[in-house]
C-alpha cells in the first residue's frame, strides 16, 4: 500500500497532534485528511507553517492540562452511583464497565468523559463503594468513588411473627397478674369479715332477717 507524508494541522487521536509530520496511506490522506483540512502536504511552503502550528499545539495542550487538573479536583469529591440488577443472594449479574461509569457521570453530574480515561484494575463484581482510577491526562491521574447499588427490592418480613417474642407475650402476662391478685384477695377473706379494695379487713354488721313474702311486720303495741 502506497504511503504519503503529511503535516497534521489538528490533533487526531491515535495519529498525532498539530505540527506532527506523519506517514499515512495515500488514499486516507487524499480522501479524508486533505479534504477535511486536517493535514497539508509536505512542501517547502507548508514547512514554514510549522512554527505557527507548534504554537497553537502548545496552547491547546496547556488548556487541556488546566482543564483536566480542575476536573480531577471535582471528581475526587464526587460519588458516582451505578445501579445494577442482583439476585436474591445479592450477587450481581455481570460487572460494572467503564462505559457504565461514563454514562452515569454524564447523567448525574453532566461530565462528559471518554470511557478510555476510566481505568479498572479489576472488574467490579460486588456491591458497595469502590475507588476507580481516572487517567485524565498523561500528567493528571485521580480517583473516583463509585457506589454500586442493587435495583432488586428486598422483601421485608410481615405479620405478627415479625414482632419480638417479648412484645407479644407482655399483655397476657399483665392480665394473668391481675387475675392472680384478685383470686388471692378472695382467698384471704374470712367469714364475718369483708376485705375492701385497699386490702383492709372490716367486720361485717349484724345480719337482718327479712320477713317472708306475704307477711306484714307486726305493729308495735300502743302504750297504755
Amino acid at each position: 500500500m502506497a504511503k504519503t507524508e503529511v503535516i497534521l494541522t489538528h490533533n487526531i487521536v491515535g495519529l498525532g497532534g498539530e505540527s506532527d509530520q506523519v506517514k499515512v496511506a495515500a488514499g486516507y490522506a487524499r480522501n479524508f485528511l486533505l479534504p477535511q483540512g486536517l493535514a497539508i502536504p509536505v512542501t517547502g511552503a507548508n514547512k514554514r507553517r510549522l512554527e505557527a502550528l507548534k504554537q497553537r499545539r502548545a496552547e491547546r495542550e496547556a488548556h487541556e492540562l488546566n482543564t483536566m487538573t480542575e476536573l480531577s479536583k471535582s471528581l475526587s469529591k464526587l460519588i458516582c452511583v451505578v445501579a445494577v440488577k442482583t439476585g436474591e443472594d445479592g450477587k450481581m449479574f455481570g460487572t460494572v464497565t467503564p462505559g457504565m461509569i461514563a454514562d452515569q457521570l454524564k447523567t448525574q453530574f453532566e461530565v462528559t468523559l471518554d470511557k478510555r480515561k476510566i481505568h479498572l484494575e479489576h472488574p467490579i463484581r460486588t456491591l458497595g463503594e469502590h475507588e476507580v482510577e481516572m487517567r485524565l491526562h498523561p500528567d493528571v491521574v485521580t480517583k473516583l468513588k463509585v457506589r454500586v447499588e442493587s435495583t432488586t427490592p428486598v422483601a421485608a418480613p410481615a405479620g405478627p411473627e415479625a414482632a419480638p417474642e417479648g412484645q407479644r407475650e407482655a399483655p397476657r402476662t399483665e392480665k394473668r397478674g391481675r387475675r392472680t391478685e384478685a383470686a388471692a384477695g378472695k382467698a384471704e377473706e374470712k367469714p364475718g369479715e369483708k376485705v375492701d379494695r385497699g386490702g383492709e379487713r372490716r367486720p361485717r354488721g349484724p345480719r337482718t332477717e327479712r320477713p317472708a313474702r306475704g307477711e306484714k311486720p307486726a305493729k308495735a303495741e300502743k302504750a297504755s
